[in-house]
């Protein structure tokens, strides 16, 4: 866990200071009454500002605090310690004063950066069941989770009580994990007891329910212990690229849900995969602007699909990478294509704007070797194939890396585990030197 420096800060008001020292010249009343913070006083009130996302009422539970408790210093310290441990909150400050009534105190935060939470493998509950029942017993839950500190110790708590209540006894580890679809930063949370594996998937939609390539990778999951993520892996990487080869560019796949056969515990559950496969769209054309390094009847050859052909999503990636590796070959490192589809609803026809951005195309700098003996070296450079000042073609350095090297040791024992490669490019130049390093 971060340390957080957690500090006081005194608020002067026309009654009396917690903190002021003696010497100070205070109104009468105030001084007579203002209780001594130092040693004991009543709490007349606490409250907390400079949440965006949570109300005062929210957090003040968590500073441990009650109005008309007897409090000391050192009670509003811990109560700003407990705030701080957290990991809600990225700063924490307190201040206090006393009128009539006692001390009153008041915490200052800034939240600090929150992101989503995955449920993993809790299929006796759906997300919005395991989120409305946290809510309700964590006040500082609103869907979301901070990445480190003792809310998340709260929730896998709590998450352990509903699992109770389901009679499954399991602890909830947590822990940050990358969504499988998405590419984002999760906390994602783990009963760790959980013995349910995926016994089926049924998917709802036909071409699922038929697809023979999709049935032959189905033991990847079933016989698995169950678990989101693995499910929507696969969904992303063994479903999803067949909707798009047959033009469902727009298929979307619901949240899978868990069939638990009632009075058994072990056994295995049935997963419902829902599936909108959305509309077939067939491929139009691709127009082109920002190229010069390769003319449109160039581009346009780089797809293999003509118009009226089924849009097949992964042929239409396959020709963005053919582009992107057509101008590696002439040097064109730093390319950047931007592809915008628009789907045509009436013609169920999509065609693609796509911009490019060629930037420099580099020329052959220095070929950089570390890790070798002379002999090596001499053979290497004899294997290169690129010039000094002559385009760059990425295409030859990939092949040199991948079997030009070994070509070039013929006859001589290999015994390089590892090859380090890098490209330094320089853009002002328009020069790439090869760094080559043998481990």
């Amino acid at each position: 866990m971060h340390a957080m420096r957690v500090r006081p800060f005194i608020r002067r008001t026309l009654v009396a200071l917690a903190a002021v020292s003696l010497a100070v010249a205070l109104p009468a009343r105030a001084r007579a009454q203002a209780p001594d913070v130092s040693a004991t006083g009543k709490l007349a009130s606490v409250k907390v500002t400079g949440s965006t996302r949570f109300h005062s009422d929210q957090i003040v539970p968590s500073t441990g605090l009650s109005p008309g408790a007897t409090i000391t210093k050192d009670d509003l310290q811990r109560g700003a310690d407990r705030l701080a441990q957290l990991g809600t909150f990225a700063t924490v400050q307190y201040r206090y004063a006393t009128a009539d009534a006692g001390v009153e105190a008041e915490y200052q935060v800034t939240d600090a950066p929150a992101i989503a939470v995955w449920f993993d493998n809790f299929p006796w509950f759906t997300d919005d069941e395991l989120t409305a029942e946290l809510k309700k017993t964590i006040p500082l839950f609103d869907g979301t989770a901070p990445e480190h500190g003792t809310l998340l110790d709260d929730i896998s708590n709590a998450l352990g009580k509903l699992l109770e209540s389901r009679s499954v006894h399991s602890s909830v580890s947590h822990a940050i994990a990358i969504a499988p679809t998405t590419d984002l930063r999760v906390q994602q949370f783990r009963a760790d007891a959980a013995a349910l594996n995926i016994a089926a998937v049924e998917f709802s939609d036909a071409l699922a329910q038929s697809d023979r390539a999709i049935h032959l990778r189905l033991p990847d999951i079933v016989g698995q212990p169950y678990s989101r993520s693995l499910i929507e892996l696969f969904e992303f990487e063994q479903v999803r690229p067949i909707y798009l080869s047959h033009g469902y560019l727009r298929v979307k796949f619901g949240p899978p849900t868990a069939r638990i056969p009632a009075g058994t515990s072990n056994s295995g559950i049935t997963i419902a995969a829902p599936i909108e496969p959305g509309p077939f769209y067939a491929w139009n054309r691709a127009t082109w602007t920002g190229n010069s390094a390769f003319g449109v009847l160039e581009l346009d050859t780089m797809f293999p699909l003509h118009e009226g052909n089924a849009a097949d999503g992964v042929k239409i990636e396959a020709g963005w990478q053919a582009v992107r590796d057509a101008y590696a070959h002439r040097g064109y490192l730093d390319v950047n294509l931007t592809p915008v589809p628009h789907f045509d609803e009436t013609a169920k026809q999509v065609s693609y704007a796509v911009s490019i951005a060629e930037g420099p195309q580099y020329r052959m700098g220095k070929l950089v070797l570390t890790g070798l003996s002379i002999e090596g070296e001499r053979r290497i450079r004899a294997g290169w194939n690129i010039a000094p000042g002559a385009v760059f073609d990425k295409g030859v350095y990939d092949e040199f890396y991948s079997s030009g090297i070994k070509q070039a040791f013929t006859g001589l024992p290999f015994n390089y585990e590892k090859i380090g490669r890098f490209l330094q490019e320089d853009p002002k130049n328009a020069t790439v030197d090869v760094l080559l390093d043998f481990q």
